[in-house]
């Protein structure tokens, strides 16, 4: 396995995470139901697997599927020393004591006494949402108690967009990590040609960066099966090395729910004759 430096924490991580969407959301991008015990079964295996093969990065959610990914994660990483992994879940930007109340339920599901790190779970972070991350009183200051208590080691956020909001989070030296969505399809974050995008001001600012959506969430393959419906090539291991060729991307998230498919990504992962380089991707001119 390949690892990196997760920005300021200093923690070795692995270059593929193991992302619990799809372990708590039924029928997320296939066929799937966490209160099935051959489905959860299949999970468990995966978590177990990729731990072997070297993954250490585990993110998962409350919101996934009502905490239905947590307690698939818990029962994977039983037994696994806790200084061995990093752990992320996250809470949904509600009042602050409704994300203190998260927080302690996702524990309870992990069987953790802390997680490594507890992120302000974000799609579209609204202005408004933004005013009650930083006012007095407001979430930041609830996330920052916890970690004075040491039930979090690090605070981070996952966002979808590019909005101003972003760049509050970014620029207020309060966070640790952002995830944030790149991809093949969505590149907003990063244009190596002029030099700029929000992925550049959080490697200034030395935050972690991972990123979610790795193969776009099963989109480019949809587009593909639109325009050329006979095309059976897989590009998942493409799109995957089309991201970690981004020099900036720390960790980059995968959804697994059988073994099979974690070898196959951790295989693709190692395979570095497959990484491109971007810079020369995005030149104009011969």
């Amino acid at each position: 396995m390949i690892y990196s430096t997760l920005g300021k924490t200093g923690r070795k991580v692995s270059r593929i995470g193991f992302g619990g969407a799809t372990a708590g959301l039924k029928n997320y991008t296939g066929e799937f139901d966490p209160q099935q015990k051959k489905d959860r079964d299949s999970v468990v295996a995966a978590i177990r697997r990729a731990y072997e093969l070297g993954i250490n990065y585990f993110d998962t959610a409350a919101e996934y599927g009502d905490g239905a990914s947590e307690q698939i994660f818990e029962e994977g990483l039983s037994g696994i020393p806790t200084e061995e992994i990093f752990l992320a879940t996250k809470a949904s930007p509600a009042e602050p004591k409704k994300m203190r109340a998260s927080l302690e339920r996702s524990l309870k599901n992990l069987k953790r006494d802390y997680v490594d790190l507890i992120q302000i779970h974000g799609s579209y972070l609204s202005p408004q949402v933004g005013k009650e991350i930083f006012r007095s009183g407001g979430i930041l200051e609830e996330l920052k108690k916890a970690k004075d208590e040491g039930l979090v080691k690090h605070l981070g956020f996952s966002i979808e967009c590019q909005n101003e909001v972003l760049y509050e989070l970014i620029r207020c030296q309060e966070f640790d990590v952002m995830q944030i969505e790149y991809n093949l399809l969505f590149q907003h974050p990063y244009d190596p040609f002029f030099h700029c995008g929000s992925l550049y001001d959080a490697e200034e600012a030395k935050l972690g960066i991972v990123n979610m959506r790795t193969v776009t969430s099963g989109i480019f393959q949809k587009w593909l099966g639109w325009v050329n419906p006979g095309n059976t090539f897989d590009y998942n291991a493409a799109l995957i090395q089309f991201v970690l060729s981004n020099p900036l991307i720390d960790v980059s998230l995968l959804g697994m729910r059988d073994v099979d498919i974690v070898e196959k990504n951790v295989a693709t992962c190692n395979d570095l004759s497959g990484r491109i380089d971007l810079a020369r991707l995005h030149e104009r001119y011969l």
